[in-house]
Formats: structure tokens, C-alpha cells, sequence
């Protein structure tokens, strides 16, 4: 019998261990690890038969590392840091010394395994491969490129930085939360992995309702009284990536993006519901806010705005961009006359739509840009882009896009600056 057994089943008995991080190995890398154990495993017992499917499953592990661009070590301690179990569920909102003993006894033996599990690292298992294999040299060892380090500074004994571990969970959550910043509902939370990069530094103009809006951010980070808020104003003027700048600015100090789209309004106080007792911050984002005559989607968000027998959570607030001051489309017809026998009942209804805007407890104007703010917001984002043209022929090309195209705004001078950028590329080539 190989060498190799009591090692492989040694770490295989540590996976069949854990108490609550099972969910560390349950990724395609970890399912990788753990096949290529078994087969080792199996190999003891039957090496020639073996030999082959020894090399297959460490190609796989290989492969699955490479994708990830992770080692072995890294992949675990990425995973423990997002993990979602009873301890982290706890210990992101109580502190250690406050969680029953049981669960902190089980998240430490639990690390202490995860340890042991991460010795046996791609250069180990190679060498295994190698003798089981009878080859000349060892499989290549997966080595992977400079990593950041992990949020989670584990120097020495994993079981020893479990405050360390408490208080990132604690920061950043675990879980969806703790690995995406930006979600959006479709009936479930899905994390969204490329966000629009858009940053504060690239928005140009509107100084007064960035500096509002940041406020009120800034005041919902802080666990203080936060209000909703209604952005509205001309298209391309900026309101969608004003939030999204923010929730890419704050995200580190716990701030998340929840984006649902108007057919999923009626899942409001849901999500509310879900978001309740977690320890980040979320704006419920809602674009391009506007409801049809027959639509009473709006009834669900006034819910939700204005609190019904639940209260709304400290760390939840809305915030919603509209092309529509006051959101419902309603028509003159719509407005009571004297002869209507039901005069009060209509105005009734009538208020209750006009008046809905009004249940924000702020409202961001963003009017159409001026020459001189699109001129402005051309000439940083060409400062950006590292353009290399001359400043009177910038506007000159600036304003004669914005009368072929889509007129004065911030979403025109992207577009621009875009178009430049590409034109310039195709003609370096």
C-alpha cells in the first residue's frame, strides 16, 4: 500500500469533518479537491487501474485553480470569509463573547480542519500524482500570480483569528453581500459581478444634488434618520450614475445596491423584510420610476415609503430616478367637473396620485445641461480619457454631436468622448 493513503484519507476525513464550513468546499475548485483525494485514495488500493483517472482529476483541480486564479490556500480563505452558516449568521450581528459557546466551538474546530485541508497544496498533491503515475516528473504545480491579500489576515493558527473573522463578518457581511456589492431581484437576490464602474470623480456638474444626495448616503452609513429620495429630471442627465458612483464610493464602509425593476415593485415589502436584521446598509434603487393611468403598482412603493404597522428599517432606503415629476401619468380627463355626481371621490383619487411624489422626503431636480455645463463635463471626461486634441476643437466637434445625436447631457458627452477615444484608436492603427 502507497504512502499516500493515510494522507489522502486523513484529508478526508477533515472534509467529512466540519460541523458548519461545509459550504467552503462546495465549489467547483473544492469539488475538484475533494475528487482528486478520492481517487488518490482509491489508488491504494488498485494503483494501475488508477493511474489515469489520478491524472485526469488533478487536471481538473489544476484547471479549476487556474480559472479562479487562486491557490489552494487562497481559495479557502476567499470562501471562509463569504461563508454563509448559523456562526457567521450570529457573529455578523452579536458580538463573540455573545454567541452561544457551542457555535464558537464548532466554527474553531471547523477552521482548524480548513487549515489542515490547506497543507495539501498543488506542489503535495503533484508529487502524489507523480508516484502513483510512475512518472518521470511530477505534473506542473499550480503557482498562482500575485494575489491581494485576503480581508481575513490569517499569519498563524486559523482557530486563533476567529476575532479577526468575527469582525469582518461583521464589516462586510457574509454570503451574497459579502461577495457583490451591487444585486438586483428577480424574485431572489442575484449578485451582479460587473457593475458599472462609474466613479464620483468622473461626474461633472450637478455639485449641489451630488452633494445632497451624498449627505443622506453618508447619514444611512452612519445609523442615522436617512430620507428616500426621488431623482428626477432630463435623460442623460446623470441621476442613475450618481447612485451607482455612490454605492462603488461607499461599498467598503458596508453600503449595498438592491436594483429592482418596476414589475417587481409588488415584492417590496419582501425585500424590505429580508434586508431587516443584516448588518449592511441598502438603497433599494428604482430607475426610470413612472406609472401608467391603470397601473397601481405605486400603492406597494408607498408602502414601503411611508411604513405601514412594520416600520421601515434603519438601514434600508429608496431611491428612484424618473423622467416624471409627479410619476403617474394622469390626463385632464382624469380631473373631476361640477356636474360629476362623484366630485369628492375623484379628487380623492386625484390627490393620491399628485401627491405620491410627495411621500419622498426628498426631491433631486436635475434640469437639462446648459452649453456651458456640457462643454464643462466634455473637457473633464476628455482629461480623463487622455485625449489629445486641441481644446477649440473639442467643443467645436462637442456641440455639433449634440445636435446630430441625443442634445445636451452628461450620457451625450460619454457618448462623445466614446466615439473620440475609438476614433482616435482606429487611426493610431
Amino acid at each position: 500500500m502507497s504512502s499516500s493513503r493515510p494522507s489522502a484519507y486523513t484529508a478526508l476525513q477533515a472534509a467529512s469533518s466540519l460541523l458548519l464550513y461545509q459550504t467552503v468546499l462546495d465549489t467547483d475548485v473544492g469539488d475538484a479537491f475533494l475528487e482528486l483525494l478520492q481517487t488518490l485514495h482509491e489508488a491504494d488500493y488498485d494503483p494501475q487501474a488508477n493511474q489515469l483517472a489520478c491524472l485526469q482529476a488533478y487536471g481538473r483541480w489544476f484547471h479549476e485553480l487556474a480559472t479562479h486564479q487562486q491557490s489552494w490556500p487562497e481559495h479557502l480563505q476567499a470562501q471562509i470569509c463569504i461563508a454563509d452558516n448559523p456562526f457567521s449568521r450570529e457573529a455578523q450581528r452579536h458580538p463573540l463573547d455573545a454567541l452561544p459557546d457551542s457555535l464558537v466551538q464548532a466554527a474553531r474546530h471547523d477552521l482548524a480542519l480548513l487549515q489542515q485541508l490547506a497543507e495539501y497544496d498543488s506542489a503535495k498533491l503533484s508529487a502524489w500524482v507523480q508516484t502513483i503515475a510512475q512518472m518521470p516528473e511530477p505534473p506542473l504545480v499550480w503557482r498562482s500570480p500575485a494575489a491581494p491579500l485576503s480581508p481575513w489576515p490569517t499569519q498563524t493558527n486559523w482557530a486563533d483569528d476567529l476575532p479577526a473573522l468575527v469582525a469582518l463578518y461583521q464589516q462586510k457581511g457574509i454570503g451574497l453581500f459579502a461577495k457583490y456589492h451591487t444585486v438586483h431581484w428577480y424574485g431572489e437576490f442575484v449578485g451582479i459581478g460587473t457593475p458599472d464602474p462609474v466613479c464620483l470623480e468622473q461626474l461633472v456638474g450637478y455639485d449641489d444634488q451630488k452633494a445632497q444626495l451624498q449627505q443622506n448616503t453618508e447619514f444611512l452609513l452612519q445609523g442615522l434618520p436617512t430620507l428616500n429620495v426621488l431623482l428626477y429630471g432630463s435623460r442623460g442627465s446623470g441621476k442613475s450614475s450618481l447612485v451607482k458612483a455612490l454605492v462603488n464610493h461607499y461599498h467598503p464602509a458596508g453600503l449595498r445596491l438592491i436594483e429592482v425593476n418596476k414589475s417587481e415593485l409588488v415584492s417590496l415589502p419582501l425585500i424590505v423584510n429580508r434586508l431587516r436584521d443584516l448588518p449592511q446598509k441598502f438603497i433599494i434603487f428604482v430607475d426610470d420610476l413612472s406609472f401608467e393611468e391603470s397601473e397601481d403598482d405605486y400603492k406597494t412603493l408607498k408602502v414601503v415609503l411611508e411604513g405601514n404597522i412594520t416600520a421601515r428599517p434603519p438601514n434600508v432606503v429608496v431611491y428612484a430616478t424618473t423622467n416624471r415629476r409627479h410619476l403617474i401619468r394622469e390626463f385632464f380627463g382624469d380631473r373631476p367637473r361640477p356636474q360629476d355626481g362623484d366630485e369628492i371621490h375623484r379628487w380623492d383619487t386625484v390627490q393620491e396620485k399628485l401627491s405620491f411624489s410627495d411621500r419622498f422626503g426628498l426631491t433631486l431636480t436635475f434640469e437639462p445641461a446648459s452649453q456651458d455645463t456640457y462643454l464643462q463635463i466634455v473637457h473633464h471626461l476628455a482629461h480623463q480619457a487622455k485625449l489629445a486634441i486641441a481644446p477649440e476643437t473639442l467643443e467645436q466637434r462637442a456641440l455639433q454631436w449634440a445636435t446630430r445625436h441625443n442634445g445636451r447631457s452628461g450620457r451625450s458627452a460619454r457618448q462623445f468622448i466614446d466615439f473620440v477615444q475609438a476614433e482616435f484608436a482606429t487611426q493610431a492603427q
